[in-house]
């Protein structure tokens, strides 16, 4: 079309779009398998596949036309014992088909397939003391992280399930190298039998980076339940990559059995969430009539009532930004009319394990005491502003679980001493959490 000198070319916005849309005839959209042809079973031997459909421009096609195809062309299936030089079925084994052959040979080169390593450590649980002592002794074969081809490579213990931060144990850093030796114990406190039975250890190897954030290299999960009381069990095993998490949103129709399992493993998760930390109690009823008691204090001294000892606690929630908490515990003996059975200790500073070894006396009937609750609560001291509440535990003929067993062992043996350790929950029935 040609346009004199003067005259403006107009140009309707269908015709625009049509020049900018469309330039040349409209072809059929190529899929990418038909520049990777495949021959078929089926297929003649005489007739080779040609990867160029009409219509298309050669110098677009992967196979150059038809002088690729009459030179045995770059993407000319070629069956395997086929000879000759010339033609278009003859010729050696294509060029394509070896660079895709050594394609798949050589993709495996990814994390999947490439070996993380290997880690020993010992596991002893001591139900007397109820620790559980895990003793990392080395690493070898670790990938590499660094770009000198080293790593420096630390361990992390987690009781699963449970609050991450408030049980994670962590070993030394060993620098630039491959294969680490630690020889560390880390000692869990406050593991009950019960911890033994449903709880699994998660070992996992990191390597620490200063500037930015630690990469991770490996883990294995041990289920506690295969350790055997106060007999030490040997590990050597290899590393792995964490398991997906499993998502209900993602089951096919074929996994729809497992729904109950999904079920069961959200509601343990729920009650992972509401422990946070461990609390060594130890409670005694005093009888003015009893003789021979461990305190060694005259019969005719005492008092009726029920001692209560704060020993200890292990692996309490961090509710400050350092990182840590300042602990403290209070007791009361419900119901509390006149709200005169708050006892507290001293608050321990920037701990997740503090040590009390306090003790509080309540006076008290033993027919009294059946209808009584002893509620212990854990409290982190904030300066300035409103105490957090960090968890509690309640005892009574009402309770459940080791509360129960330790109230009704409490009530059995009178002028004894009863120690046990108890998981501390965010939740109390009928409480009120106000310091």
């Amino acid at each position: 079309m040609t346009v004199r000198k003067g005259k403006k070319l107009t140009i309707s916005i269908q015709e625009h779009m049509a020049i900018d849309v469309c330039p040349g005839p409209i072809r059929p959209i190529r899929q990418i398998s038909a520049y990777f042809p495949r021959l078929s079973p089926t297929s003649s031997i005489s007739e080779p596949l040609s990867p160029n459909p009409a219509g298309f421009p050669s110098a677009l096609s992967p196979g150059g036309g038809a002088s690729m195809a009459s030179s045995g062309g770059l993407l000319s299936p070629v069956l395997p014992g086929a000879t000759g030089g010339g033609g278009g079925g003859g010729g050696t084994l294509s060029l394509m088909s070896s660079v895709d052959t050594s394609i798949e040979v050589d993709s495996c080169d990814s994390d999947d397939s490439t070996s993380l390593g290997t880690l020993e450590f010992d596991l002893l649980y001591e139900r007397a003391a109820s620790s559980l002592h895990c003793t990392v002794i080395r690493a070898k074969g670790l990938k590499p992280m660094d770009f000198n081809g080293l790593a420096d490579p630390y361990v992390k213990l987690h009781l699963l399930p449970g609050a991450c931060k408030a049980n994670k144990l962590k070993t030394k850093i060993v620098r630039n190298t491959l294969n680490p030796v630690w020889n560390e114990t880390l000692t869990y406190c406050g593991i009950t039998e019960e911890d033994m039975y449903r709880k699994t250890l998660r070992v996992s190897v990191c390597d620490e980076d200063k500037l930015t954030h630690n990469e991770f290299i490996g883990e294995s999960r041990v289920a506690l339940r295969r350790v055997k009381p106060d007999q030490t069990k040997h590990y050597n095993i290899c590393l792995e990559h964490p398991p997906p998490l499993p998502s209900p949103s993602a089951m096919s129709a074929a996994l729809r059995g497992i729904s109950c399992y999904l079920k069961e493993w959200e509601s343990e998760q729920q009650r992972s969430l509401e422990e946070r930390g461990r609390l060594l109690l130890s409670l005694q009823f005093l009888c003015a009539s009893s003789e021979g008691d461990n305190d060694g204090q005259p019969a005719e001294g005492r008092r009726n009532g029920l001692c209560v000892g704060v020993r200890r606690c292990a692996h309490l929630a961090a509710m400050d930004v350092n990182g840590f908490s300042d602990p403290y515990v209070k007791t009361y003996l419900k119901p509390d009319l006149h709200k005169k059975s708050k006892h507290k200790t001293a608050v321990i500073k920037k701990t997740l394990n503090p040590e009390f070894n306090e003790e509080f006396f309540y006076e008290i009937s033993f027919s009294d005491l059946s209808s009584k609750t002893l509620e212990v609560t854990v409290w982190d001291y904030d300066l300035g502003k409103s105490n957090d509440f960090i968890g509690g535990v309640s005892l009574g003929c009402h309770s459940q679980g080791d509360a129960l067993r330790h109230w009704v062992d409490c009530l059995k043996n009178k002028g004894k001493k009863v120690e046990r350790w108890h998981t501390l929950t965010n939740e109390l029935p009928g409480s009120i959490y106000h310091d």
